[in-house]
């Protein structure tokens, strides 16, 4: 979802998502950086959000059947190729929006303030580590041997990254 500008209040963002996913507003709760966003009134800004942050949508009550995730279901049966362009799009998306980022905080490390480092160090490997979960959470038939070569370099790939990172700290 695109976020919007800033000075929006947050309740226009929650109208996008529950959009997207098709519940109702009040259906769930917004997590960002271990916080809950109650007020609907704050600007985004207040959140301290930005373009590709990650927000966790937290349902008030169980949901009565399993929905879908947009990134790795797909009603079509899923084929090799397929399996191999989702692992791809992770892998590309780590290098893109997250290796810049640690590779800027390695450089930096022992310069910046120490509150700034722990924040940066602990966000980073949140989302790495979330890469890693949505790594593991593709799943490969037994016959796809390139798939599954894919898949082990891609997490041997973001797990180096987050040694990386945990190294230096």
């Amino acid at each position: 979802i695109q976020l919007p500008p800033t000075n929006y209040p947050l309740a226009h963002l929650r109208h996008l998502i529950a959009q997207y996913t098709q519940l109702q507003p009040d259906a769930f709760k917004l997590i960002h950086a271990g916080a809950v966003m109650k007020d609907d009134n704050a600007p985004i800004s207040a959140y301290h959000l930005k373009q590709n942050s990650i927000i966790s949508i937290i349902p008030h009550s169980p949901l009565s059947e399993p929905q879908p995730t947009h990134k790795f279901q797909s009603p079509l049966p899923l084929t090799e190729q397929s399996v191999i362009s989702l692992i791809h799009a992770e892998l590309t998306k780590v290098r893109s929006d997250v290796t810049p980022d640690v590779e800027a905080f390695l450089d930096s490390h022992g310069r910046d303030q120490a509150i700034h480092q722990h924040k940066e160090h602990t966000r980073l490997g949140e989302l790495l580590l979330q890469s890693l979960i949505r790594l593991d959470g593709i799943t490969t038939d037994g016959e796809w041997d390139q798939a599954r070569r894919e898949r082990k370099a891609a997490v041997r790939e973001v797990q180096a990254l987050l040694d990386r990172l945990d190294g230096c700290w």
